[in-house]
């Protein structure tokens, strides 16, 4: 593809053959082939989750089915390596089965991907680590992942505990990194891909504003539920176990909120009857949001209606038009007061 403005052209784009420096994210239970597809064909990068199929055959369909709908565009899978979604003997089995489908990009997560490095880079796969903090980035630039995306404080999902936010995260990220690296947490608008760029990253990330995509096979309800929250409307909790996550606030959150301040050193099994996975995966299918942990970030104020993928992804791009608008007219002007 060609990308929608030569200022768009990165590292990212030109390795996968994108028409906007962007990634979709993968999401947990949501990223399946119909949604992921859809963001290939409007010249994004989008990754399906492992951890949503964890029976082999179940997860091969899905990349196959995919690669069908793709029509020839790059796409990739997320391999979260945080135990509890894929046991660690099973970590190397999934990287093999990707590899063995010719995905020829993965996005990496949860915690460091060095001992799975050298199955992915002898199928010649990109690997795109994702992480909560740039102490972690340049960690995994010193093992030799390809790029690293970094996610903000405004992120919905686990950002972390260092709780940096996406503004200090580029300008620290432009100092310390040298391979291509980019910025996700509170991203919604095509503005903000246009200051990521301008800050050195080569893309951005973005989860919560894609949500609203029709794609998404969740209940009406619970997309109505995010068009209507705003950016106020998220909560940090779980950080007494170190696993903090940020997402829509409901009963649950309140009640994990009053346990933690309760008693700090509550303990994770204290909290499973309220935070297990399979409750918030009910709310994709009832459409009840009241109940779960359900991820989501800042950029729910950027989230104003449902849409196609394509539609959202067009928006974005024109936003982006936009901004670069806006500061082209100002550098002639300082351009030629320079020359006078």
């Amino acid at each position: 593809m060609i990308p929608a403005d030569p200022a768009f052209e990165t590292p990212l784009t030109r390795t996968f053959d994108l028409r906007l420096p962007l990634v979709a994210g993968g999401l947990m239970w949501l990223s399946d082939a119909d949604y992921v597809a859809a963001g290939a064909r409007a010249g994004v990068l989008s990754f399906l989750t492992a951890a949503s199929f964890p029976e082999p055959a179940a997860l091969r369909a899905q990349i196959r089915r995919c690669r069908d709908l793709a029509g020839g565009h790059a796409f990739g899978v997320n391999v979260s390596m945080l135990p509890k979604l894929v046991p660690g003997e099973k970590t190397a089995d999934v990287f093999r089965l990707i590899a063995d489908e010719g995905v020829t990009v993965v996005e990496t997560s949860g915690r460091n991907p060095e001992e799975y490095l050298p199955v992915l880079k002898d199928a010649g796969i990109t690997v795109i680590h994702k992480v909560p903090s740039l102490r972690f980035a340049q960690k995994a630039q010193a093992i030799g992942v390809d790029m690293v995306a970094i996610v903000g404080a405004e992120c919905g999902g686990h950002p972390g505990m260092d709780l940096v936010g996406t503004m200090v995260n580029v300008g620290l990220a432009e100092r310390r990194l040298t391979i291509p690296f980019l910025l996700g947490g509170g991203i919604g608008a095509g503005s903000q891909i246009v200051a990521a760029l301008a800050g050195g990253a080569a893309g951005v990330v973005i989860g919560t504003r894609l949500l609203g995509a029709d794609e998404i096979a969740a209940h009406d309800d619970y997309k109505a539920a995010l068009v209507a929250a705003g950016e106020r409307d998220t909560a940090l909790t779980m950080g007494s176990v170190r696993n903090t996550i940020r997402t829509l606030k409901n009963q649950t959150t309140a009640i994990v909120t009053a346990l933690e301040a309760e008693t700090p050193d509550i303990g994770i099994e204290a909290l499973l009857p309220h935070v297990a996975g399979t409750i918030g995966r009910r709310a994709y299918e009832t459409g009840d949001t009241s109940h779960g942990m359900l991820s989501a970030g800042q950029a729910l104020g950027l989230l104003e209606r449902t849409a196609p993928l394509a539609d959202i992804i067009a928006q974005l791009e024109q936003e982006a038009l936009a901004a670069l608008a806006r500061l082209r007219p100002q550098a002639r002007i300082s351009r030629q007061e320079a020359a006078q």
